[in-house]
């Protein structure tokens, strides 16, 4: 997917031209594409550098690393004799059409609350991703709960926000039965939410408010959020919970890139899932994002526990 974008991009073409290196604004420019996708652009080459198809570099003389061309990406140039080849390989009907949706999508203008490039594939949602949301939360509530249940620990309340029909929460309140766990959804998620068990559904806006508690709990929904929108949502966590020395903090599950394992299948894995959440608008952020965004949402601390393969656990304290 990311090959089959930097050839529709042409990102090998305005490396070559520019006698081997160029910057992120050079191929921004050179592929004539919105200031507003830089972000965007930055993530395809983090991926295809830890990939080793372009190699990255810094100069004194510049503010912004360098992009150069490898072996590999030498054959994505357009007047390699081999492009042709990779061209046919990378075809639409060839590979994933979320990926052709994100080289459509690089060359809309949109800036913020644009349409996610899986729209421009397919112009449609899917329900298979909420059951996927599902199914997730059972096989990482398992792990996070054995390997990390000193986190739950001594909290009296807690409250799953966009915790759909009540899984991780379910989890979690069966682990620990004096914890009262509660659910924030919208309300026709809640709508459709199980009842008679341990866990109280509240219908909500998590951009509007979030129900008191001891802690509040985000599994894999920040990702889903851009910088903005995210700073908004914990602001409104941090209003939720009790100040540190009471016990208050939001716990979070999530990736946090570069963390965890130094092997180079894990953080490949963590890169190309960036891509992968690119088609739905979202973002796997690393450690200085994530940082950004919860001082400015207000909290002082944090703690990353990189425990769930390629996802962390993070303690957010106010």
């Amino acid at each position: 997917m990311a090959l089959a974008v930097a050839l529709d991009l042409g990102v090998a073409d305005s490396i070559h031209r520019r006698g081997g290196a160029a910057t992120l604004s050079h191929i921004l420019a050179d592929a004539n594409l919105s200031p507003f996708k830089l972000h965007a652009l930055r993530r395809l080459m983090r991926a295809l550098t830890v990939s080793g198809t372009f190699t990255i570099s810094t100069t004194s003389s510049s503010t912004e690393p360098f992009y150069e061309l490898t072996r590999a990406s030498r054959l994505l140039v357009r007047d390699d004799v081999a492009v042709d080849v990779l061209s046919l390989v990378l075809n639409p009907f060839r590979v994933s059409p979320l990926g052709m949706g994100i080289a459509a999508w690089f060359r809309r203008g949109d800036g913020d609350g644009e349409v996610a490039p899986f729209a421009v594939a397919h112009g449609k949602n899917i329900a298979l991703v909420n059951e996927a949301m599902a199914a997730d939360s059972r096989f990482v509530m398992r792990i996070a709960l054995r390997e990390c249940a000193e986190v739950f620990r001594g909290i009296e309340s807690l409250v799953d926000v966009a915790g759909g029909v009540g899984g991780a929460a379910a989890s979690i309140a069966k682990a620990f039965p004096e914890l009262k766990c509660s659910v924030l959804d919208l309300p026709h998620v809640v709508a459709s939410a199980p009842s008679g068990g341990n866990v109280r559904f509240v219908a909500g806006d998590m951009f509007q408010s979030i129900p008191p508690a001891d802690a509040v709990f985000l599994k894999w929904i920040l990702h889903d959020w851009g910088d903005e929108e995210c700073v908004r949502i914990l602001k409104n966590c941090k209003k939720a919970i009790p100040p540190r020395d009471k016990g208050g903090k939001v716990i979070i599950i999530d990736m946090v890139v570069g963390c965890g394992s130094s092997d180079a299948k894990h953080i490949e894995t963590q890169v190309l899932y960036d891509l992968l959440i690119m088609g739905i608008n979202g973002i796997e952020r690393d450690e200085q994002e994530w940082k950004k965004i919860f001082f400015e949402a207000g909290f002082k601390d944090y703690k990353i526990m990189p425990i769930l393969g390629v996802r962390s656990m993070i303690e957010l304290y106010p």
